[in-house]
């Protein structure tokens, strides 16, 4: 009997996950048996998971979603550079006996702009938010040198703190609450909309050259997006991030390259069935 690896994902909600099914395509690509599961798991929960999960020898990996990503950082035994710095993971793989953190969702995000042709360097770069899902990506963004990089959050204090960590890598510029930009660029990290009541930003003077990239993404369209797309057609939900950092992931567990064209158009069909 072929060998079965087991996988998943973990965190809180966790019904909502494409996950399994993006990694299923994966395993039909790679002619793989895998037995990927979602699972919700509560940060006081986490340390018993992880041994409970592992303990069985098919375990390979994890995938990591809110709000556990900090929580599992604390309980690896080796960590990549990237999850040194920013304190969270998103990806554990089993490695002699004990547990790898990785953070793919940079890499996701950079690969998904490189797809659609949009440029960070030398450009004026807007991020909504300051929470765990903008830190999950600014390393990534900083490196891709803008021109200036502006930083726009409820709370100034936690985007300053933010600011602070990263301005070692690129020139970081928090919005107070009356501040207009005019940004080539704008990455919402917000869940505004998703869990709570969406609120029209009033930062951004948004042109028809203006590109939006909302983090989150849906069955049917975000609420940011929606919004976005009176004012420019550039607009586009974070399906191709989310596919490009799982494939990393998958890349990570299994060394194999997957075709990431070909699962999201599957997904297109998923979502118009």
């Amino acid at each position: 009997m072929p060998k079965i690896n087991k996988l998943g994902v973990i965190g809180s909600p966790i019904d909502h996950s494409l996950s399994p099914f993006i990694h299923s395509r994966f395993a039909r690509q790679a002619k793989i048996n895998i037995d990927y599961r979602p699972y919700k798991v509560e940060p006081d929960e986490v340390n018993i998971f992880l041994k409970d999960f592992f303990a069985d020898k098919n375990s390979l990996g994890l995938n990591v979603t809110l709000p556990l990503k900090k929580e599992v950082f604390k309980l690896c035994d080796s960590k990549s550079q990237e999850v040194s710095f920013i304190e969270a993971a998103n990806t554990l793989i089993k490695k002699n006996r004990g547990l790898h953190a990785e953070t793919t969702d940079s890499t996701g995000l950079i690969k998904d702009l490189d797809e659609k042709k949009i440029e960070l360097g030398n450009q004026k770069v807007l991020m909504i938010g300051a929470g765990d899902a903008a830190e999950s990506i600014l390393f990534g963004v900083t490196k891709q040198k803008p021109e200036n990089l502006f930083i726009s959050n409820r709370t100034i204090e936690k985007a300053e703190r933010l600011a602070s960590k990263y301005n070692e890598f690129c020139d970081i510029v928090v919005l107070e609450d009356d501040k207009k930009i005019d940004a080539d660029v704008v990455i919402n990290t917000s869940s505004a909309g998703i869990t709570g009541e969406f609120l029209e930003p009033k930062m951004i003077n948004i042109k028809e050259s203006t590109t939006v990239y909302d983090l989150n993404y849906s069955i049917n369209e975000t609420p940011f997006c929606k919004w976005a797309e009176a004012f420019t057609e550039k607009v586009h939900d974070g399906t191709g991030m989310l596919v490009q950092q799982a494939a990393k992931s998958f890349e990570f567990w299994f060394s194999f390259e997957v075709d990431v064209k070909k699962v999201l158009k599957e997904i297109e069909q998923f979502k118009n069935e």
